[in-house]
Order: C-alpha cells, then structure tokens, then sequence
C-alpha cells in the first residue's frame, strides 16, 4: 500500500471515527430511557395545565421573565419572597426533559413501580416540585409530598399562586393522585420568621382552609421528626427515595456538611448530629437514597441540559453523567480507530 493510499484511508477512518462520536445516541442507565420520555411528555402536559389556569384567572404571564409562558416564574420582589435567586437557573428547570433526568435518577436509586418515595420541596423552584411528580407518575410510584411555601426571588413567589396553589392545578390535572401530605409556611426556621406576620397568618389560613396539615415547629430536630412520621405514615410499604427541592431549613438543616451533597443522586452522606440535621440526612442516614434537586447549573452542565432554553425543548434522552456506559462507548471507539491507525501504518506491502 503506497504512502497516498495510507494517507486517504487515515482520513476515512478519522472522519469515520468523528461521525460515530458525535451520532451514537446518548447514553441513558438500562431500562429507563423510555421512562426519560414518559417523564417528559407528562411534564410538558402539567406546564400546560398550569399555562391553562392562569389563561382562565386571568392572571397573565411576565414575558420578560416568563417567555415560555410556563406560570413557574414568579415575581423578583414580593411579600412572600425569603431570600435571592437566580432568574436563568428558574426558568432552566422549567426544561420537561428535568422530570426525564429525576425519572432516571430515581431508576438508577432502584426505586421500583409501586414504591413510595418522598418529596420535600420549597417554593423556591417550583418547576423541579413538577418536574417530581410528573417522574413520579411515569415511573408509576406513589410520591408523599411536604411543601415549603416560601420561596426565593422568581420562584413560587406570587402570593396569588404560590406552590400550593401550583400543587392544586397538578392534582386536579391528574398528574398526582393525593393532596400534599403536609406543609409549612417555609423560610427562617420553617415558620417563616422572615416574613411579614400579616403574610404568615396568611399562608397559615391558606394551607388550613385547603385541608392540609400545617408543620409549624421551628425547633429543626422536632421539625424533622413531625415530617417522618408523616412520611412514614402515609408511605404504602419501603421509602424508596427522598427527593429534596430547594433549600428549606427543614429539608437541608443547619450544618455546613449541606454544602458537600453533590447535586443528583447521592447514597451513605455523611451525616451531622442530630441537632443539625435536615431530612435529607435523616433520609441518608435511614438508607434512603437521596435526589439533590439544588446547584442547577451543575445539574445542568453534568447532564447535557440546555441553560435557559427558549423555546423549551421536547423530551428526550439525555446523556447523563452517571450514565458511565456512555463514556464505554466512546472508549470503544477510541481503541477501535487507534487499532485501525496502527495497522494501517504497520501495513507497507
């Protein structure tokens, strides 16, 4: 083979090797890919409900911090704002394909159909409350869900349509199956200390006359005690999961070992004291996996999700970082055209 012929083939298997990178589907773990799509097609319908019941309040949409018209954005300033967000990290999780992603992080904890899992959200990021429930429903588990109405900046911050008000539309639409088990006013020690009283009778009165029981203990142990025994309660058989959405006091607790749980799927966490702990590291400590819904541009880089897409993407599989079949296949690759390379050089007759 003269040096030409050697040279165009080098090109040919280089170009080949280049193609097969960049077409090989994405990589999902086994058996949830399928799940991935359901999530998200469930997700696009709940955005759609919840689109559709503020067409009918009347209510409108802020374009310019809302242009995919999702009702998930809420106000930068309001009465019922805690803290500072991040307007692009909102409207990202407004992605359908997050409920793909939760579907398969659930998938990968071995949560099986038929499973409880439990979800403890804050207002904060309202579009990752739906994008749980809507994982939830493909995978066809049972979620037993605590809600913390205080949100920060862009969240579920409408005073008007805050997330229980969110949940009601999902529940009605049929995208959960059972009311919030329990929910809390939210923000500084979960009662709201934070907030105008005027604004926490308010959320108080609201979440009574909705027939859900209210958690109202700003002592964190105690806190966490009341929501385990509701989750425990109301779970049918094994507590499959935990996901955590936000950053509730009584979600996270007050120890600096939050600031080392990885976003996404994490088991065997090092767990603080008892005095410190949220229930995440209650959950952890029990043997629960536990999902990390918090750090969203990680979440997002990690798992080949688009930053503030407009218009939002249909659903899709998604190339996730744990998915470590993926990077098998490009190893594949690799050692198969460096193989080829090698021969072609060796080979001179």
């Amino acid at each position: 083979m003269d040096r030409t012929v050697r040279i165009a083939a080098a090109g040919v298997i280089s170009l080949a090797a280049f193609w097969l990178v960049q077409i090989w589907p994405p990589g999902a773990a086994p058996g949830c890919a399928d799940a991935m799509i359901r999530a998200g097609r469930i997700m696009q319908g709940a955005i759609q409900a919840i689109r559709e019941a503020r067409d009918h309040a009347g209510a409108g949409f802020d374009l310019r911090n809302d242009p995919n018209r999702t009702g998930l954005i809420g106000p930068e300033y309001s009465p019922l704002a805690t803290t500072v967000g991040d307007l692009e990290a909102k409207r990202s999780t407004a992605n359908p394909n997050f409920a793909g992603l939760i579907a398969c992080l659930l998938y990968q904890a071995g949560v099986k159909p038929g499973d409880t899992i439990a979800i403890g959200s804050s207002g904060s990021f309202p579009a990752l409350l739906v994008a749980s429930l809507a994982a939830a429903k493909a995978l066809d588990v049972q979620p037993v869900t605590i809600l913390s109405l205080g949100a920060s900046s862009f969240g579920a911050s409408d005073p008007e349509f805050n997330l229980l008000d969110i949940y009601d539309v999902l529940h009605r639409a049929g995208i959960c199956s059972a009311p919030p088990a329990a929910a809390s006013i939210g923000g500084e020690k979960d009662v709201g200390l934070d907030l105008d009283s005027s604004v926490r009778d308010q959320l108080a009165k609201r979440i009574r006359a909705a027939g859900v029981p209210l958690v109202h203990e700003p002592d964190l142990a105690r806190n966490v005690s009341e929501r385990l025994h509701i989750y425990e309660r109301l779970a049918t058989g094994r507590i499959a999961a935990f996901i955590n959405s936000g950053g509730s006091y009584a979600n996270i607790g007050t120890s600096r070992l939050a600031l080392k749980v990885r976003p996404g799927l994490n088991a065997n966490l090092s767990v603080p004291g008892a005095s410190e702990r949220g229930v995440l590291f209650e959950m952890s400590a029990r043997g629960v996996p536990v999902i990390h819904l918090l750090f969203i541009k990680g979440l997002v880089a990690e798992n080949g999700l688009p930053w503030d897409p407009v218009p939002l993407p249909g659903p899709k599989i998604l190339p996730l970082a744990s998915a470590g079949h993926t990077a098998g296949r490009f190893w594949l690759v690799s050692v198969a055209y460096f193989a080829l390379m090698f021969l072609l050089v060796a080979y001179r007759s």
